[in-house]
């Protein structure tokens, strides 16, 4: 290789690099930014406080008007969300959750071949009506401490209230709803 060959190269690789550091200098000066004060991004936490304070506070309407003007084919499509645990067939397989069929009116932890938690086991003796599932659903965690439900919950009434119209239909005698 000649020396002209190599000014060729060299010439092409130091104006490619002439090039980008002034594209990043007109950059620079084109598109300022001011640095923040504090690297990074603060991110809001609620306190304990106000996240206990929904599944204390009365609701606005009462359970029984929620569910006297409630869907549950509506429901049904909240509980997309719930299939992943529980599945709802009569004699359905227990999933990650139990089978959720007949729920309202059967006693808390006792659906048969399913492990529960100490917690809803020894709540055995209780059935689930419909305002023991509505508060269950706001808050499964808050409503039963020492739940395996590791759900959030469902915070719009309006769900809560089709989620629960659905689930009164999986049943063979389902539970009437409460007067409003």
């Amino acid at each position: 290789m000649n020396s002209f060959e190599f000014n060729k190269i060299a010439g092409a690789v130091l104006g490619t690099a002439l090039l980008v550091f002034g594209l990043n200098e007109l950059a620079g000066i084109v598109y300022h930014r001011d640095a923040p004060e504090k690297p990074g991004f603060a991110v809001e936490v609620a306190s304990a406080a106000t996240e206990e304070a929904p599944a204390e506070a009365a609701p606005a309407v009462s359970l029984g008007t929620l569910l006297a003007s409630a869907d549950a084919t509506k429901g049904q499509a909240v509980f997309k969300a719930c299939a992943a645990c529980h599945d709802v067939a009569k004699g359905g397989p227990n999933k990650v959750g139990p089978n959720l069929w007949g729920i309202v009116g059967r006693m808390h932890g006792v659906h048969e071949g399913f492990s529960y938690s100490e917690a809803m086991a020894a709540l055995k003796d209780k059935p689930w009506d419909y305002a023991a599932l509505n508060e269950f659903l706001l808050a499964p965690k808050q409503a039963i401490p020492g739940t395996k439900m590791a759900y959030g919950g469902l915070k719009k009434d309006a769900d809560r209230a089709n989620l629960l119209a659905y689930l009164a239909t999986l049943s063979d005698s389902p539970v009437p709803f409460p007067a409003p």
